[in-house]
């Protein structure tokens, strides 16, 4: 059983920061890409950042320069350091990842999602 868990979300000022961490856990065999998704009321979920295995990052342009994507292999985390928050980037924040589960096929997992708001 391959599991996401999401922790850091919360409630900021516009111009603040937050860190979101995801932690897979499970009997996981490898990790493929890892990101960030997010979805506003109302809207559908966009991508926010992703980061492959050797740490190729890629980012929505609404996010560029003020967000920043990091992962640890080893721990199988992938963290999302948020600055210079504005109202918004307020969204229900959802972890993604590709894993290869052992005796399993390969397969998209997601996280439980982590409220972040943002006050103006």
């Amino acid at each position: 059983q391959v599991q996401l868990v999401e922790s850091g979300g919360g409630l900021v000022q516009a111009g603040g920061s937050l860190r979101l961490s995801c932690a897979a856990s499970g009997s996981i065999f490898s990790i493929n890409a890892m990101g960030w998704y997010r979805q506003a009321p109302g809207k559908q979920r966009e991508l926010v950042a992703t980061i492959s295995r050797g740490g190729s990052t890629n980012f929505a342009d609404s996010v560029k320069g003020r967000f920043t994507i990091s992962r640890d292999n080893a721990k199988n985390t992938v963290s999302l350091q948020m600055n210079s928050l504005k109202p918004e980037d307020t969204a229900v924040y959802y972890c993604n990842a590709g894993i290869l589960p052992y005796r399993s096929a390969p397969g998209g997992y997601w996280g439980q999602g982590t409220q972040v708001t943002v006050s103006s």
